[in-house]
């Protein structure tokens, strides 16, 4: 078992070469990264920092060149899972059809009539002569008021 080709993993001396990236030039250090790249990491929804980290460069580095990419990933993201939830609500998911229906369609499990969303009227104390004689035409007097109600 001392011989080295017999052992399972990477073998020593692996082989090494270069390769050419194409992409944007950022950074004090002058990283190459490449947009489409960054569009793919923020699609998989991975956070700012994480796809900074992995390109070597400063997190408001990659946000100031690439914002657009970032929120293009995101949005296709978002785009999919739409799409992945309305498809199993559609294949019969009860659940996902309740929950679309709440967020999407503004449905509520406690319907509410339109005269439950109605504002309650607004009635003061009793008037005397001279405060009803004081109030303008184009004002709402209290009887307009309970009349309305």
């Amino acid at each position: 078992m001392d011989n080295p080709s017999l052992k399972p993993g990477p073998k020593p001396g692996g082989k090494f070469g270069t390769k050419e990236v194409a992409g944007k030039i950022v950074g004090r250090d002058k990283k190459v990264v490449p947009p489409q790249e960054v569009f793919k990491l923020a699609q998989m929804g991975c956070k700012d920092t994480e796809i900074a980290d992995w390109f070597g460069v400063n997190g408001e580095t990659l946000r100031y060149n690439f914002r657009a990419e970032i929120t293009k990933g995101r949005e296709s993201l978002k785009q999919s899972l739409r799409q992945a939830q309305i498809n199993l609500a559609l294949s019969g998911n009860a659940v996902m059809l309740i929950w679309l229906g709440k967020n999407i369609l503004s449905q509520s499990d406690n319907p509410m009539t339109t005269a439950e969303l109605q504002p309650l009227p607004w009635v003061s104390g009793p008037k005397t002569e001279s405060e009803t004689e004081e109030l303008s035409p184009d004002q709402d007097t209290e009887s307009e008021l309970t009349d309305n109600a």
